[in-house]
């Protein structure tokens, strides 16, 4: 991925101080383990955002049918393409925990991962390619549908995928306007 154009972040992050409302913040750490990341803290500055944000999120996190590594797979896509350092940072640990390899996320920064058959299976490479058709042009050919629809015969899986690299384009679009610095204080 490259760099960000400017390092600083455009809005800060809210200071523990500055929390609020007390039920929303430990819901959404709960949701993280007992700690809230810059990106919470960013959407905290619109309590009603935050609480739908966290909602929202947390079920595409935590309740549906689809592998938790192709999820993954998907996210990590969607964050090379659109540059969300911060997103990647976050899911790339996240991939690895579901099963992903060191070598599947480098080979996910190289020229055309969807083609890879040496890093990817057939399933991941028809996901790779549906992510990354969904995030560089929005409208995806028959052909890329096809692929996914061969390997996630149930029509769940399928809109399940489709709404997690919807989503996923919703936060990294997010975190790369707002500059969203990194929890070691750097803007990504």
């Amino acid at each position: 991925m490259r760099p960000p154009p400017d390092t600083s972040t455009r809005i800060a992050p809210i200071p523990d101080e500055a929390l609020g409302p007390p039920a929303l913040v430990q819901a959404i750490a709960a949701r993280r383990g007992g700690t809230l990341l810059n990106l919470d803290r960013m959407l905290l500055r619109s309590p009603v955002f935050a609480a739908g944000w966290n909602g929202f999120m947390g079920t595409i996190r935590t309740q549906l049918s689809l592998d938790s590594c192709l999820r993954e797979l998907a996210i990590c896509t969607v964050a090379v393409e659109t540059d969300a350092a911060y997103e990647w940072s976050q899911h790339a640990p996240e991939f690895l925990a579901a099963g992903g390899s060191e070598a599947q996320l480098r080979a996910l920064q190289e020229p055309d991962p969807a083609t890879n058959s040496q890093a990817f299976d057939a399933t991941q490479r028809a996901v790779i390619a549906l992510a990354q058709a969904m995030t560089r042009e929005v409208r995806v050919p028959d052909a890329v549908f096809d692929a996914v629809r061969a390997q996630l015969a149930d029509p769940q899986q399928q809109v399940e995928l489709v709404g997690v690299i919807a989503s996923y384009n919703m936060v990294s679009r997010f975190l790369v306007a707002l500059q969203v610095p990194m929890e070691d204080g750097t803007a990504k």
